[in-house]
């Protein structure tokens, strides 16, 4: 499994807009059959700090998921409310082992 951790920082006028684009995006990508996991997390000491908890099955999920129409909508949503350029980090799954997810 690839899981992939996206930090944002959002403009504190934009978070709700934001945070809806965001449930919609999330929701649509777990219709896809690569995508296991697709959390939205608001961190609670920093209100304008969101977490994205994306589990592919592989790389290929990750790179088919960029390609569906819900993705491009939320990237152009999205892009102004961002106080800065999001950022990932990338992991490989140690537990639940693949039948897990």
């Amino acid at each position: 499994m690839l899981v992939v951790h996206v930090h944002v920082r959002v403009r504190p006028e934009d978070l709700e807009a934001f945070l809806e684009e965001t449930r919609h995006n999330a929701s649509a990508s777990l219709q896809e059959s690569g995508v296991r996991r697709f959390d939205v997390l608001h961190d609670e000491a920093d209100a304008a700090h969101v977490v994205l908890n994306e589990v592919y099955v592989g790389q290929s999920a990750a790179d088919a998921h960029k390609q569906t129409a819900h993705y491009a909508r939320w990237r152009d949503a999205v892009a102004g409310m961002m106080a800065e350029p999001r950022t990932s980090t990338r992991f490989t799954a140690v537990f639940p082992g693949d039948d897990g997810w």
